[in-house]
């Protein structure tokens, strides 16, 4: 953890070297983020609602959506970056020092200025607590931070799955991305909205559903997609985890089969 802390700091240090330049970049995220949010204001406006969740609500998915999307990127901008890694022969250096290279691919490049996101996300949440009248309860803040952590671990295992991709090709595939931002885009919103089999691959083989919408439907106190929710609901987050350790072993066995570039 002293090495890991050490290179937190560095990315910061790098990020915040440029002052003027860190902060546009912060504001840049903040006006990207809050253009979402301003789509789904005028949906609500001219629709009144969403099926049978009210805009708000809506506003309660898309905040803890974007809080968890974030931190990902935050932290995990190493494996989104892999196909740069790999084409400077950068991947082929970290391959020969005596430390874990998934541990070194996410720690060559953190983003400081996803700071901004995180914080419309946590408007976005305000809001609609105090627009619903929710009443935080210590169980509901608990489930909500597990159901965002276990989400920031599916979504990195789904850019691990890019990476896997990567080391084959060297370019990144953009149909991967498919999962990744677009499984962003799509569960900003109640997944009942949605087709059965869109709802059931964002439930059962990529699960944000088990991890983050369950737990938010909880919360609200509403089923989703007529499912009531009980104390089960506390085990769908750890499915991120089990998702994270598959896609781990696909990324080792990918490491055994990289040849390089020759860079």
């Amino acid at each position: 953890m002293r090495y890991v802390m050490h290179a937190m700091r560095m990315n910061l240090r790098r990020a915040a070297q440029y002052r003027s330049s860190f902060r546009m970049q912060i504001a840049a995220q903040i006006v990207m983020t809050f253009g979402d949010l301003w789509a789904i204001l005028l949906l609500a406006e001219r629709f009144g609602g969403m099926a049978h969740w009210s805009l708000y609500e809506v506003m309660f998915f898309f905040g803890a959506m974007q809080i968890a999307f974030a931190v990902t990127e935050m932290i995990n901008r190493g494996f989104g970056h892999i196909s740069s890694l790999i084409r400077m022969g950068d991947l082929d250096t970290m391959l020969t020092r005596p430390r874990g290279i998934a541990a070194q691919v996410i720690l060559s490049e953190l983003d400081p200025r996803r700071i901004g996101s995180v914080a419309v996300g946590l408007t976005a949440l305000t809001v609609a607590t105090l627009k619903t009248g929710l009443r935080w309860t210590l169980p509901d803040v608990l489930l909500l931070l597990w159901g965002m952590t276990g989400t920031v671990a599916l979504m990195m295992g789904l850019f691990m799955i890019e990476a896997v991709v990567c080391l084959f090709s060297v370019q990144s595939v953009e149909i991967v991305n498919v999962f990744t931002y677009g499984g962003r885009q799509t569960c900003q919103y109640p997944l009942d909205l949605y087709p059965d089999w869109l709802r059931t691959t964002f439930t059962y083989v990529i699960p944000i559903g088990l991890c983050l919408q369950f737990p938010v439907c909880h919360i609200l106190g509403k089923p989703l997609a007529g499912a009531e929710t009980g104390g089960w609901v506390w085990l769908g987050p750890a499915a991120g985890f089990v998702f994270l350790g598959l896609c781990s072993l696909a990324w080792r066995l990918g490491l055994r089969h990289y040849r390089s570039t020759g860079s």
